[in-house]
């Protein structure tokens, strides 16, 4: 006797090959409907039924028609870009800046606002959001989703800035607060994890599924990719490097506060390279101006700071590889773009000195605005799950 097929079966696979049709439509854009078929393995009757279904739901449409092999013209359907938008959110020590994004990822709309400790974070979000849908041509109602990349330890529980050094009024209860004031979901990341994304989807770490991205500027960061995936660490912290014991420099006498440094962060922060640039006569206004000024004459002086600043480096690099051991280690933050290869090679070079693990180390190439980036992508994966559900 034949077995009864579950009324729910034929439901899961119309789900399952909207999905693959989304997916394909996102990918590789513009698709005809024999395309869209012979990507998805389904019959031409089949895929034309997954078409109209998309299309009556208002999330693809015909824009135009594509010569074929024989016969008439074929209709091209590509993704309403309008149907939905997110907004990702990069904020730090006196600045917000916030992107809105179509369906399709396409940035239509950025701001910047200024940011002083005094301002209530919820407010200041709401205006941020409420300012890139503006930019965007859009409204916060056609918003689905809010991604907000801030410094510090997020709390996987609760999804709250649990500890943030340069953030000390954005304390917890302030996811809670966002979603019921946006109405709408809000997830808050770590901005370096959101960083290590723009490099694994458009970066240097792509291909790459087991890889290190360390964040160097004001402040100290590790974003872990394992499997593909982000490793955040049974309490939000992991990649916190900034708070690694370095030997030789003194352990604070009292618990880890708000405003106090790391002991990786007095050997490598910005304000220790800015100093170490001043001392050997380098020029530039700050760390990322004299690390890129020394690059571009790597003799002399300049040769010997980037020198000091590798060894410096490699220190914590070597650490996260004597645990991990990855594939690949991406040098971002301001200060490590701005290195480029010169700095890169350099900590290649001291790290044999160091530890027995010789990971390959590039310089990052997601170098313009890559924690928003990495924000706008990883809201874009959830909406567009949700929409193929």
């Amino acid at each position: 006797m034949a077995q009864r097929q579950s009324p729910g079966v034929p439901q899961l696979l119309r789900v399952l090959n909207d999905r693959a049709a989304l997916n394909l439509l996102f990918a590789e854009g513009p698709q005809t409907r024999a395309q869209l078929a012979a990507a998805t393995s389904l019959s031409k009757v089949t895929a034309s039924q997954m078409v109209e279904r998309l299309e009556s739901r208002g999330l693809i449409e015909a824009i135009g028609t594509r010569a074929g092999n024989r016969g008439p013209n074929a209709q091209v359907y590509a993704v309403v870009g309008s149907y939905a938008y997110v907004v990702g959110i990069n904020v730090g020590p006196g600045f917000i800046v916030a992107a809105c994004a179509d369906l399709v990822g396409e940035i239509k709309g950025r701001v910047e606002l200024e940011l002083t400790d005094g301002d209530p974070p919820v407010e200041v979000v709401r205006r941020a959001v409420e300012a890139a849908a503006i930019a965007a041509d859009t409204t916060v109602d056609k918003v689905s989703r809010v991604m907000l990349a801030a410094p510090g330890i997020i709390d996987p529980g609760s999804g709250d800035i649990g500890f943030a050094w340069d953030l000390p009024t954005w304390h917890r209860g302030l996811h809670d607060a966002l979603e019921a004031d946006l109405g709408k979901p809000v997830v808050i990341e770590n901005d370096v994890n959101l960083a290590a994304v723009a490099e694994h989807r458009e970066g240097a770490a792509q291909g790459v599924d087991d890889f290190v991205y360390v964040w160097f500027s004001r402040g100290l960061g590790v974003g872990i990719v394992l499997g593909g995936k982000l490793h955040r660490g049974a309490n939000g912290g992991a990649g916190e490097i900034g708070y690694l014991p370095v030997t030789g420099t003194t352990l604070p006498e009292g618990p880890v506060t708000r405003r106090a440094k790391g002991s990786f962060q007095r050997l490598i922060g910005a304000d220790v390279i800015e100093t170490l640039g001043e001392n050997l006569g380098i020029t530039g206004n700050d760390a990322v101006d004299k690390i890129a000024h020394a690059v571009t004459d790597d003799e002399g002086k300049n040769a010997e700071f980037l020198d000091q600043v590798a060894d410096r480096m490699a220190l914590g690099v070597s650490s996260v590889c004597s645990v991990l051991d990855p594939a690949l280690i991406v040098l971002g933050g301001e200060v490590g773009y701005a290195g480029g290869e010169a700095l890169a090679d350099r900590v290649t070079a001291a790290l044999p000195r160091i530890a027995p693990m010789e990971p390959k180390v590039v310089v990052g190439t997601a170098d313009t605005e890559p924690v928003l980036r990495g924000a706008v992508k990883v809201a874009l994966d959830t909406v567009r799950d949700e929409l193929s559900q």
